[in-house]
């Protein structure tokens, strides 16, 4: 079974590191790295934490929105070009294809994730006045390691990069060493952006189980906004908004995934909210990513399962 889950899974993410949009969408979150850095160099001296903080509202946003592309149009391609038939006509179950694609999707978001938390921390390093040559280094360092695997894997390139992408963060990490507090920041926002786009990518999933491209998409993003927004939804005054809306409001907290958890105030990343600290907060919000992950491609799988492609 995890034999053939991860095949699906695999094939997944070569299917999706080949993708022309999210090509483009990892160009657009390096250019928006590039960004940060102007926008830092208008600052009075706060550089680093212009460069932290526009990086990680980067780092999340695309990697939302890769998740809501990637899960929307993953399963309808393999439905258009008639691919899924041969593969179901082995033996292999639906829930087993579909959690397949789920994980291959998420390894795909987390490679992207990486790389990109890699270039802010690089860019932190250097507004933190670490010297150019040094971080310089690392990079070509880490180019011609790329440039290594690449040839020594001619027949899986695309799964070479893996590890590389793994190891790039920690070696920026590394030598953003002068900015302590604003790398703390970016490490724990990459971590939680991951907690995040793995429930958008499950929501995605149980959309796509049933329903078309746009809708799946549409539904999606409607359900990011709603968890973004559940603690304004759940404090709605009624006095101005009405109990019923009020009430609804309330519902709708308590229903969908509340993603404001995945971006707390700078101070608790930074340590300096009372009686929280970091690494239990993305801990425990890493359990409750993995619930509702775990409860969404369920009822997707179930869906799945009575789904008629004829």
């Amino acid at each position: 079974m995890s034999a053939r889950i991860l095949a699906i899974a695999l094939n997944t993410y070569r299917e999706a590191v080949r993708a022309r949009v999210l090509l483009g969408l990892f160009a657009v979150a390096l250019a928006t790295c590039g960004y940060a850095v102007i926008v830092a160099s208008l600052s009075l001296h706060n550089e680093p934490r212009v460069v932290a903080d526009l990086g990680s509202a980067a780092m999340s946003l695309y990697g939302v929105v890769v998740a809501i592309v990637m899960g929307s149009t993953s399963l309808h391609r393999e439905l258009e070009y008639k691919t899924i038939f041969p593969i179901l006509s082995r033996p292999i179950r639906r829930w087993e294809y579909l959690l397949g694609k789920y994980l291959g999707t998420l390894l795909t978001l987390v490679v992207f994730v990486a790389v990109d938390a890699a270039a802010v921390l690089a860019l932190l390093a250097l507004e933190a006045g670490q010297a150019p040559w040094t971080v310089g280094g690392l990079a070509l360092a880490m180019l011609a390691g790329l440039g290594l695997l690449l040839l020594g894997a001619r027949g899986s390139r695309v799964f070479a990069v893996i590890p590389w992408a793994l190891a790039l963060p920690l070696v920026a990490w590394a030598a953003a060493g002068p900015a302590l507090e604003e790398r703390q920041l970016v490490v724990a926002s990459a971590a939680l952006s991951v907690c995040e786009v793995a429930i958008v990518a499950a929501v995605a999933t149980l959309f796509a189980s049933f329903s078309s491209p746009f809708l799946t998409a549409a539904l999606t993003a409607m359900i990011f906004v709603i968890g973004r927004s559940a603690d304004t939804l759940a404090h709605l005054p009624s006095k101005v908004f009405g109990q019923a809306a009020t009430t609804g409001g309330r519902l709708l907290a308590r229903v969908f995934p509340n993603l404001h958890v995945y971006v707390p105030p700078r101070t608790l990343l930074l340590g300096e909210a009372p009686g929280v600290a970091v690494w239990p907060y993305v801990g425990v919000a890493a359990l409750h990513a993995a619930l509702f992950v775990t409860v969404l491609l369920v009822v997707g799988s179930l869906a799945f399962e009575r789904r008629d492609f004829a």
